[in-house]
């Protein structure tokens, strides 16, 4: 098999060695799956304001083409929570949500994410998601945990809420308080206590009794689908809908027709930001869940491959009527714990979510609302973390700051406006960061030929050597700092005759760099002051050597820095 086939084909790279037991792994963890994907589905397609119908739409094809192109054995692609907000707040800015034209803009959504996302991983620009800083995720995904609690509440209390920001949504569901309806509150809390408790004490339970621990698990991850069961024969036995409890309605019966969403201009432009934006989250997030399932078996991701799967999912999901996917945490791990063995196992998990879509949509009409609310508070209330909010603030005011922007915008503003001011703190501060490299002024341990920070160890130092450890590269953003830093440590020394860079942390010097240092031993130079340079990294020295600065240099370069202070300290 062509190596350039497997590396954009990944499925002929697993498939050549499938086995019967890997068949039979890959089915049984479908299976769970798939129980757990079909109410979340469904709900994640509220969340987006989207029909119940288009989550099931979205959890099919993704999940073939992923299986085909992705690198991860046991990631599973479809909606999640974050990505369906993000989807609401792009799409309800261009249509009215309920009408056609709002499901067209969703569904154009996904393609425009899914033709990013492949360019990306084609032109191998994936790492462009570092800039998405570890921080700034968290206190997106934390902030978007609340938003997304806050607006199922609607369905919790059966009321009409409006708002795209937390106080609109807060303040819209204070003025209906009076119009909550007894029944769908009772259906809803019911649910949540449910399934607060399936998560938190379920398991315990069923371990207690004798039951084996992979059926306890099954059960658990199950337990939304208990909730659905439950409270539809209640809703359909005791006619509940007629006392105002808002369920899901008639779920189009059958696979949706496969048709490639129209994209105009106009469309492209509106949309395009948005596309990005999600685009950039999605695989982040998905990236991150991969990896950390591919490190506990010793596999392999690749970055660049993995966006063009992700936009292929997008892409598939958008021709079968569906809306944005990216991987998820909770169904990747789910899969992973029941043992899948290769994508094949999203391929069996697509199998049964279009089974689902054909014979049991008609299951669905009484479902509550409140039921799928209740699924989607449970699950993204994990979402919101206060530990690693606090941990940053003690560990990094810079990195705090980003975070903290980022969730009071998002929070206030919007998504949109949340995430991209957390990029750009980000990126400031990283700019901030690189112009302020860091320097020691360091000395000899002593009995060692170690040298340390004057200012954290006990260390011997002559006052005719200035001894100077660079920490970083030198390049045209950082090198005036570092010039300014020599300068001011040379007036204080009346005494120096000497300055040693120590440069062993140095990998480049570019242009601007080398013509500063060429400025410092100029003016070191007419003081009657020697500059020095040690520890010189061999390509560093190569590039320095097709310029005049080693020719010019007043000093010498040591092979060490205990060679520098040990030759320099002799002289009288």
């Amino acid at each position: 098999m062509p190596k350039l086939l497997k590396q954009y084909l990944p499925i002929f790279d697993w498939a050549g060695d499938y086995s019967r037991d890997s068949l039979i792994a890959d089915i049984i963890a479908a299976l769970i799956v798939t129980i757990m994907l079909i109410p979340q589905s469904l709900a994640y397609a509220l969340l987006a304001g989207l029909p119940a119908e288009v989550g099931l739409y979205a959890s099919i094809a993704p999940l073939v083409l992923y299986a085909i192109f992705g690198t991860s054995r046991t990631l599973a692609v479809g909606p999640v929570a974050v990505v369906s907000l993000m989807t609401a707040t792009a799409t309800s800015m261009i249509a009215e949500p309920g009408t056609i034209g709002y499901i067209e803009t969703a569904i154009a959504l996904a393609m425009l994410s899914g033709v990013f996302l492949a360019i990306m991983g084609l032109f191998r620009l994936g790492f462009i998601a570092n800039f998405l800083s570890h921080p700034v995720m968290t206190g997106f995904i934390t902030a978007s945990g609340i938003l997304i609690a806050i607006s199922q509440l609607k369905h919790i209390f059966g009321v009409q809420m409006s708002g795209h920001n937390l106080m609109e949504q807060v303040n819209s569901l204070i003025s209906k308080l009076s119009e909550i309806n007894s029944t769908t509150l009772l259906i809803g809390l019911g649910c949540l206590l449910f399934l607060s408790y399936v998560r938190s004490g379920l398991m315990g339970l069923l371990l207690k009794v004798g039951i084996g621990e992979k059926m306890a698990n099954i059960l658990v991850k199950a337990g939304p689908v208990f909730a659905v069961i439950v409270t539809i024969i209640l809703t359909s036995g005791l006619s509940l809908d007629q006392r105002g409890v808002d369920i899901v309605g008639l779920v189009p019966q059958g696979l949706p027709t496969l048709h490639i969403p129209e994209l105009s201009l106009e469309l492209i432009e509106k949309l395009g930001s948005a596309a990005i934006l999600i685009s950039l989250v999605g695989f982040v997030e998905s990236i991150s869940v991969a990896q950390t399932l591919a490190a506990k078996r010793r596999q392999q991701i690749d970055p660049n491959q993995e966006l063009i799967a992700l936009g292929m999912s997008n892409i598939g999901s958008a021709v079968s009527g569906g809306y944005p996917v990216t991987g998820g945490f909770a169904r990747s791990v789910v899969n992973f714990d029941a043992g899948a063995m290769t994508p094949a196992a999203g391929g069996f998990t697509a199998i049964g979510i279009a089974l689902a879509t054909v014979f049991l949509t008609p299951l669905l009409y009484f479902l509550p609302k409140a039921t799928l609310a209740a699924t989607i508070i449970i699950a993204v209330l994990s979402l919101v973390k206060i530990k690693p909010i606090m941990e940053t603030w003690r560990y990094s005011k810079g990195d705090f700051f980003a975070m903290f922007l980022t969730i009071v915008l998002t929070l206030m503003v919007s998504v949109e406006v949340g995430i991209t001011a957390g990029v750009v703190s980000s990126f400031v501060l990283f700019m901030y960061r690189t112009t302020v490299p860091h320097y020691a002024v360091v000395g000899q341990v002593a009995g060692t030929e170690h040298f340390r920070n004057v200012k954290r160890h006990k260390v011997i130092t002559d006052p005719r050597i200035i001894s100077v450890r660079v920490d970083e590269s030198l390049y045209f953003s950082n090198i005036r700092y570092f010039e300014n830093a020599i300068n001011e440590l040379v007036a204080s020394n009346p005494q120096c005759k000497h300055v040693i860079l120590m440069c062993s942390a140095v990998n480049s010097i570019d242009t601007s760099a080398l013509e500063s240092l060429e400025s410092i031993n100029s003016r070191l130079k007419a003081v009657n002051i020697k500059l020095h340079l040690s520890e010189v990294k061999g390509p560093v020295t190569d590039r320095l050597a097709h310029s005049h600065f080693l020719r010019n240099l007043t000093g010498n370069i040591y092979l060490s820095q205990y060679e520098a202070f040990k030759s320099l300290t002799a002289e009288q």
